[in-house]
């Protein structure tokens, strides 16, 4: 009978409960609710299905709890939570927790502070963000720093520092190549072009040329009444200029002393450069005379008397040829440039001081002059705008000698201060685009680079 009514209802009510049992109420509030008003089983005695049954269909509560996971992977003893200051290094903490402050929680965190040096409510305790290394766990060298490379806190979070590189000491090799005894000194050096040999001249007018490698004589050559104060390299012949006015030229593969004697200044022979293709030889001496000289002739092809001073500083220009710069003393004080094909001086520039040596750039068509009395100073020229490119100081007195390092970038000035100076002031050479071979058109082409 039971049974039948509750079909007829149309409600699911447990066996333990009567429909009269329940009853619906209006309230009057904003929304209706259902409302037990019977005392309903204890909840152990109901079945799940029954206690779903009695929920709300309109209406679903979700019960549910806070996920906790498993701390024993967190390694939350890595953060220290307590007041306590940081064994090394404090003030890199604190530098680096108002950063962190500052990324995590805006520019303007900094400016709420507590007047009574008290924890406030918009400040955090300072524990908040102290992390602390963990020791046990080995980290990586090759970790980047989470403040990146710029940043002035580089105490705890940068990359470990490098090891000094070890620089030994004690030079490498120390070599005395030769002792001319008391009687004799050294007046001029200068190396091959391929840099194996090393040629010397002699107060007592000896030419002798040294195996640098070996550090052996190889040839002593005679000829010159006093010192031989200037020496040239060519790719066979070495000229040698002396204070008796005169050039001799030295070939070393025959055994006279030497095979030509060129004469034509009247005073001591101070300057001595042959052209990069060997066929000109440019003297300067205290006569304030130019001279050019080829290799067939004993006489000079070209005098070239503008200058107004002793000729010492001579250079060819590796960009174009016959294009000579000479310099004058401190009388002239100017750069002469000539066009040895026709004699015609090109240009001139009044540097203000004594030009003691002229070098030009492999790399750029560019050239370095070194000066004497009155400043002292070493300059570097663009041609053929003749453009002042820049003027070094340091030396104290008259910059008298000049060399070029292999690669053409460095020049290293030696001065009457007893200092030599390394600059580093041509760039390195444009290397020329590769060209593209296909076809015939390739074949029989020779690289040389």
């Amino acid at each position: 009978m039971d049974s039948n009514q509750r079909r007829k209802s149309g409600i699911n009510l447990p066996s333990t409960m009567s429909q009269t049992s329940l009853r619906l109420e209006t309230f009057s509030g904003s929304s209706p609710s259902f409302q037990s008003t019977s005392n309903l089983p204890s909840p152990l005695a109901m079945s799940p299905r029954t206690i779903s049954n009695l929920s709300s269909p309109s209406k679903s509560v979700t019960c549910s709890d806070r996920f906790i996971p498993c701390r024993s992977s967190s390694r939350l003893h890595t953060f220290g939570l307590i007041d306590k200051a940081s064994p090394v290094k404090e003030g890199g903490n604190e530098a680096y927790s108002r950063l962190l402050k500052s990324e995590l929680f805006g520019s303007d965190f900094g400016c709420f502070s507590s007047p009574a040096g008290k924890g406030s409510p918009m400040s955090p305790s300072k524990n908040m963000l102290r992390f602390k290394v963990d020791d046990s766990c080995p980290s990586s060298p090759y970790s980047p720093s989470i403040l990146g490379q710029d940043s002035g806190l580089s105490g705890e979070v940068s990359t470990p520092p490098k090891p000094p590189r070890k620089v030994p000491k004690t030079p490498h090799k120390v070599t005395k190549l030769c002792d001319l005894g008391p009687n004799d000194g050294v007046c001029s050096v200068q190396w091959t072009r391929e840099g194996s040999y090393i040629s010397i001249g002699t107060s007592l007018g000896q030419v002798q040329v040294w195996d640098g490698t070996q550090c052996k004589r190889v040839r002593t050559m005679g000829g010159h009444q006093t010192r031989a104060s200037v020496l040239a390299w060519s790719s066979r012949i070495l000229s040698s200029g002396s204070r008796d006015r005169n050039i001799l030229q030295h070939d070393l593969r025959v055994s006279t002393d030497f095979v030509s004697k060129l004469v034509g200044h009247k005073s001591e022979v101070c300057g001595l450069k042959w052209s990069h293709d060997d066929r000109e030889l440019a003297s300067g001496g205290n006569d304030n005379q130019l001279l050019v000289w080829n290799q067939h002739s004993q006489q000079p092809i070209l005098k070239l008397a503008e200058h107004t001073a002793a000729v010492k500083a001579i250079a060819w220009s590796p960009h174009q040829n016959g294009l000579l710069a000479s310099g004058g003393g401190t009388a002239d004080r100017c750069i002469r440039f000539w066009n040895t094909m026709n004699g015609n001086q090109l240009n001139s520039v009044d540097t203000g001081s004594q030009v003691c040596n002229l070098a030009w750039s492999r790399n750029v068509n560019e050239l370095v002059s070194t000066h004497g009395y009155s400043q002292n100073q070493i300059m570097v020229w663009k041609y053929p705008s003749l453009a002042k490119v820049a003027t070094l100081t340091g030396h104290s007195l008259r910059v008298l000698y000049l060399a070029m390092s292999p690669d053409g970038q460095t020049i290293v000035t030696g001065a009457g201060d007893e200092t030599l100076r390394f600059w580093n002031i041509f760039p390195s050479m444009k290397t020329p685009a590769p060209v593209k071979n296909t076809g015939l058109w390739s074949l029989g082409r020779t690289h040389i680079r």
